[in-house]
């Protein structure tokens, strides 16, 4: 790719969701890392990097991914969380150099460009029609509670981004219904949550992927801002490959 000073630079970021490494799929895992480590600049990892959230398949998700130069950033997902081994998870496939960004953001250059990248889990809740309130039960207040330290993860996170010409946002669960068709909509609420989609409208960042949803819908947007469903089995394909132009984008002055 030839590029000059007066065209913008056009970064290729690579996404999946779902892996669920096992014993039965890390050849073909390992294979797909080597398959797109000369395409992308960036890869995002939407969650569920490991089938029962144990170390020792994070240990071997790391393993699969040795191939890859490239920044790798990645998000926690359910199945992340059931050994309750989250932080042995994190551990693990930070030592392989795997970024797992948990209510956190990072700012990277590619290509030239500084690109911001905003990573939270998510969390469930609903969308129009299902909402969960705060209201009754301390259990379901405290799922409320948890969906309220997410959304405002990332609306820091964006925030701190706000200057970086391009800003991602990598989520394992839905911040709209859109890219959930093709679920049962009774399970809408435990998919995702719309409050998700506030710090989004927000900031207006250039790139929303998620994934959870192994049976919803590729494409969807608020307003004016692409979110992509990148499970796996959505996709039908081990990795999606995006590349985008850096914005034009009115920068405020640094203080």
């Amino acid at each position: 790719m030839t590029e000059d000073r007066d065209s913008p630079a056009a970064i290729r970021v690579a996404a999946a969701g779902d892996l669920h490494i096992r014993e039965a799929n890390r050849d073909q895992i390992a294979r797909a890392f080597e398959a797109v480590r000369d395409d992308a600049d960036a890869i995002l990892l939407a969650g569920d990097l490991t089938t029962h959230g144990q170390a020792a398949q994070a240990r071997m998700f790391g393993e699969a991914c040795t191939a890859c130069e490239m920044p790798v950033y990645a998000v926690l997902g359910n199945h992340d969380h059931h050994a309750n081994e989250a932080a042995r998870v994190t551990a693990e496939l930070d030592a392989a150099g795997i970024t797992v960004l948990d209510r956190d953001f990072a700012i990277v250059e590619l290509q030239g460009i500084e690109v911001g990248i905003v990573g939270v889990k998510g969390f469930v809740g609903g969308f129009a029609g299902s909402h969960l309130p705060d209201f009754g039960e301390p259990l379901l207040r405290e799922v409320y509670a948890e969906t309220t330290r997410e959304v405002e993860a990332l609306d820091r996170g964006l925030a701190a981004v706000a200057n970086c010409p391009l800003r991602l946002v990598v989520m394992h669960y839905a911040p709209i219904p859109e890219t959930l068709a093709g679920e049962p909509e009774g399970i809408y609420a435990m998919l995702g949550s719309s409050r998700l989609a506030d710090p989004i409208r927000e900031h207006e960042p250039d790139l929303i992927v998620h994934g959870h949803a192994h049976a919803g819908t590729f494409a969807g947007r608020i307003g004016d801002v692409p979110v992509h469903n990148v499970s796996v089995p959505v996709m039908g394909q081990d990795f999606w490959l995006f590349e985008l132009e850096v914005p034009a984008r009115s920068i405020g002055p640094v203080h």
